[in-house]
């Protein structure tokens, strides 16, 4: 890039747990310059916090207020998803770009209503969540503010050299098949529905779906192609439900109204298909990679766990603070330890990407058309699973 970069100013709003997954991206970027302004979030202590970490020169619990300063180009929206496309939408209207975390919108239920997942009918949801996202659509398309999907399996360099090649040989990509499974959760909300929007195919299947669905562009761009999505067809289910509580002590996985397990297949208009695996059921760490099959290769990305540095312990002296691997409860043993996972993951070509995007005034890699297909393709498929059939596009 020869034009000279302005400099970005971000804001962040949320302080949870993706701030520092962002926050660990924006340390390594180094080819444009860029300000962390300010982190906005109610809760004070944890805004404090990551402001203390990553360096942001403000800290507000005031979004309005984050909003109206003139000085920041773009809004890093990191809050609950149900946040996500209000809270988009009045940082558009308010002349801000808009980074976006995964996923895009959900449905929530009426403020209060328990059980979503178990009472309203997946059809109901499906047109709520087209609804809210046609909303977000034309408030973007009625402004020249760039949207940019923070999904990091896009930008995970695994994924991104499987694209190099598939653009280089104009590959045919027959079937890919993605996961990425773990334990289940951490966090006290993960089993409700009103707070997630969503299962294991939401907060996790997400990932590979959308980066397949990317990949499949890829193909269609090289080989001069129209490919688009012809039908959805989805299996989902609560596997840990059969455990007693003894046996379910090495599962953290509590769902309450939502699926512990999915399995979605996409079948695009050339015939071909790529599968979705999730399960929130799955020990030994997280699992996390895409596998692509064409005309004239087979591409493995393996995203976690990797073999770059293996580690083997016989005790954990002095490894209180040295991070070895994700949903691992003990460090003993043999472990594929996680080096540079914040590169390999995606999470800074992704931060990189975006702050380029802003700085040059150009198109992002992954961008709202990308988080639209990806929230109706998973919405499609808990349509389908409910009700037994093939979800035509």
């Amino acid at each position: 890039m020869t034009n000279q970069a302005k400099t970005v100013v971000i804001g962040t709003v949320g302080a949870g747990y993706a701030a520092r997954l962002h926050g660990n991206g924006y340390k390594k970027i180094n080819s444009v310059p860029f300000r962390l302004k300010a982190i906005c979030d109610i809760d004070q202590k944890l805004a404090k916090s990551v402001k203390d970490e990553f360096g942001y020169e403000t800290m507000t619990s005031n979004y309005d207020e984050m909003l109206a300063d003139p000085e920041i180009d773009v809004i890093d929206i990191v809050t609950p998803p149900y946040l996500h496309v209000p809270m988009a939408i009045k940082a558009i209207l308010a002349g801000k770009h808009v980074i976006c975390e995964k996923p895009l919108t959900g449905y929530f239920g009426k403020p209060g209503e328990k059980n979503v997942g178990l009472t309203t009918l997946k059809a109901t949801m499906y047109k709520a969540c087209m609804k809210q996202m046609e909303e977000l659509r034309k408030v973007l398309e009625n402004s020249d503010r760039k949207f940019l999907y923070a999904e990091n399996f896009v930008y995970a360099t695994p994924v991104q050299k499987a694209a190099e090649i598939i653009r280089a040989k104009k590959s045919k990509i027959l079937f890919m098949k993605g996961e990425e499974s773990l334990k289940g959760s951490s966090s006290p909300v993960a089993g409700k529905w009103n707070k997630t929007g969503g299962g294991i195919l939401v907060r996790t299947g997400s990932h590979p779906l959308c980066g397949m669905l990317w990949l499949k562009q890829q193909e269609a761009k090289a080989r001069g192609e129209a490919i688009g999505i012809k039908s959805v067809s989805a299996d989902v289910g609560v596997t840990s439900a059969c455990l007693n509580e003894y046996e379910h002590r090495h599962i953290a996985a509590r769902p309450e109204d939502v699926e512990d397990y999915a399995a979605v297949t996409v079948t695009f208009t050339d015939g071909t298909k790529c599968l979705t695996i999730a399960s929130d059921t799955v020990l030994g760490g997280s699992k996390n990679y895409i596998e692509v099959y064409a005309n004239d290769n087979a591409l493995m990305c393996n995203i976690t766990p990797t073999d770059i540095l293996n580690t083997y312990f016989l005790d954990e002296d002095g490894l209180d603070d040295v991070y070895i691997s994700e949903m691992l409860p003990q460090k003993l043993g043999w472990n594929k330890a996680f080096v540079s996972d914040e590169v390999i993951r995606g999470y800074t070509g992704e931060l990189t990407d975006f702050v380029e995007t802003i700085a040059y005034d150009r198109e992002p890699t992954s961008g709202f058309d990308l988080a639209f297909l990806t929230t109706q393709i998973m919405y499609a498929a808990y349509m389908s699973a409910e009700e037994g059939r093939r979800v035509d596009f």
